[in-house]
């Protein structure tokens, strides 16, 4: 079974840390319902701490992830790079480039 993609899985993470709080005070504090913006931002301040103290593990698979990707593109595009300037060297000095 493959493993799902740990951005995937650190943003629904996060979307439920934010989502959770804001319906517990919407549906049980009638006052949220009146101040809906007092109540998205107290859910966005509960969100930030739960991601904080309980979401480290998802965050650092997924930034060890992205820079994984990044250096696979990185170097993708260096032996691209090589490869043209060791086309340019046999060409300046009379060789065959494609032998």
């Amino acid at each position: 079974m493959k493993k799902p993609a740990p951005f995937l899985v650190y943003t629904v993470l996060r979307l439920l840390a934010f989502l959770v709080p804001l319906a517990i005070l919407w549906f049980f504090f009638p006052i949220f319902r009146e101040y809906w913006w007092l109540a998205a931002i107290f859910a966005a301040l509960i969100g930030m701490s739960i991601s904080m103290l309980f979401l480290r593990t998802p965050l650092t698979d997924a930034s060890a992830r992205l820079a994984e990707r990044r250096e696979n593109r990185s170097s993708g595009g260096q032996a691209d790079a090589d490869a043209e300037d060791q086309a340019i060297d046999a060409t300046e000095l009379g060789d065959d480039p494609k032998a």
